[in-house]
């Protein structure tokens, strides 16, 4: 039986349970390629460093670049984008499939990757970029590749969707929810690429690019995170039927100009009754809109090292078939090219929450302003409290009545984002509105 050498670049969480596999499932391995898979070397920074799996010493190695040159298969798992990319680029150069899941470096560079993959007829394959253990990228650039996709809606980022849903679940505030996902391991010592949206910018990216044949930038992507979603912002939204959660959002979209593809990332309210709505925890789910198959939901674990690995051994498989059998590699199709477009385009409902004075007139003055720029309500509720007296006004007059105020929450049907966003900005400038407590938009109705 044939045998193909696999360079393994990078042994933490994903890469080590990789190796794992590897060694311990060689035959089985082998019977579904075809040809032996040969652990040839593991590169690593410090060879000595402590792992969780116990592996042969002699499999670690400092030299990368020697190692990629004489591998038929290389599985970058470094993460960055130097020296991933030069390695990566290497490998192809030699002839080599490469298979990562380098997110970030995909988004950032990833034409230059496809195109260079392409010209050298290898394979590169990236499922464990998006969603873990969750078969996405492959469906849609293979199952769905006869199909017309309109729309790919996500919760791609684990830590995120534990945070929100632990505030929704349990009521816990945004830091005490924080500190339990460092504390389980869901969220890093930093986590700011996971609650400030950048990594799921990155995944909205690839997805966005697969599903539309369109090279999408990761600098195009509109990104919020959700460290501005409060305690008080998770009640309401129950109280009103949502759940809060952080989505990836791609859009196809069909106009007069020719039409265009447009990604944003951002809090978004969901109705409970949303297939999405009941991801709980660290899981990952992707929801699929095509013309022909309708709406389809991927779900999983989309973090950890063995699930991650599962992606990444399924490409590794795929690509050395290719090797047995021959053929040309498979990267991604960018046959249509269509415009990029900003969150301006994009069509959505907002959920606007303002403090306003409890005076009669103030509903006809917000509804009007509303209709002055063609945004029309769905719903209003009001909830009337009492404000707090600044001190100030306390130590001036003891026995003052605090001024009565109203809390106003507002959906709207759906429409331009540029529209409905200028709305928000002329009821702040209305005299009995205090203050707008947050904007967030809708989905699913």
């Amino acid at each position: 039986m044939k045998t193909l050498k696999v360079a393994l670049l990078g042994c933490g969480n994903v890469g080590s349970q990789v190796a794992r596999i590897l060694t311990e499932d060689a035959d089985a391995l082998a019977e579904r390629v075809g040809a032996r898979l040969q652990l040839a070397g593991i590169a690593v920074r410090n060879p000595d460093t402590p792992r969780e799996v116990e592996l042969d010493p002699a499999l670690f190695t400092t030299d990368a670049d020697t190692l990629v040159s004489e591998a038929d298969l290389v599985i970058e798992l470094m993460g960055g984008v130097e020296p991933a990319r030069s390695l990566m680029l290497s490998a192809i150069g030699h002839g080599a499939s490469v298979i990562t899941g380098n997110k970030a470096l995909l988004a950032e560079d990833g034409p230059t990757l496809y195109e260079k993959a392409d010209a050298a007829g290898v394979q590169l394959s990236f499922e464990a970029a998006v969603a873990g253990a969750i078969p996405i990228l492959r469906p849609i650039r293979d199952s769905l590749a006869g199909d017309r996709i309109t729309r790919v809606l996500g919760i791609v980022n684990g830590t995120t969707n534990y945070v929100l849903d632990q505030m929704d679940t349990t009521g816990a505030q945004f830091d005490d929810a924080l500190a339990d996902a460092k504390a389980l391991g869901y969220a890093e010592a930093d986590p700011t690429a996971d609650i400030e949206g950048y990594d799921a910018a990155a995944k909205g990216a690839i997805l966005a690019s697969l599903a539309f044949h369109t090279r999408f930038p990761r600098s195009e992507v509109h990104c919020e995170g959700i460290t501005s979603v409060t305690a008080e912002d998770i009640a309401a939204a129950r109280d009103a039927g949502y759940v809060i959660k952080l989505l990836s959002i791609c859009e196809l979209q069909d106009d007069d100009d020719g039409g265009g593809v447009a990604v944003r990332v951002h809090p978004t309210l969901l109705p409970r009754e949303h297939p999405l709505a009941a991801v709980h925890g660290a899981f990952n789910a992707v929801f699929v809109e095509a013309e022909s198959a309708g709406e389809l939901m991927f779900y999983g674990q989309g973090a950890g090292g063995t699930p991650t690995a599962s992606a990444v051994l399924g490409d590794l498989v795929t690509a050395a078939r290719r090797i047995v059998l021959g053929g040309p590699g498979r990267t991604e199709s960018a046959s249509s090219q269509l415009p990029v477009r900003g969150i301006g385009t994009a069509e959505t409902s907002y959920y606007v929450g303002l403090d306003v004075a409890d005076e009669s007139g103030v509903l006809a003055k917000i509804a009007q302003v509303f209709a002055d720029h063609g945004v029309s309500i769905e719903t209003m509720r009001q909830t009337t409290h009492l404000d707090l007296v600044r001190p100030a006004e306390r130590a001036a007059d003891e026995d003052a009545t605090p001024p009565a105020s109203a809390e106003l929450r507002i959906v709207t049907h759906r429409g331009a984002e540029d529209a409905l966003a200028r709305t928000v900005e002329a009821v702040k400038k209305l005299e009995p509105v205090n203050s707008v407590t947050s904007v967030l938009r809708v989905e699913g109705v």
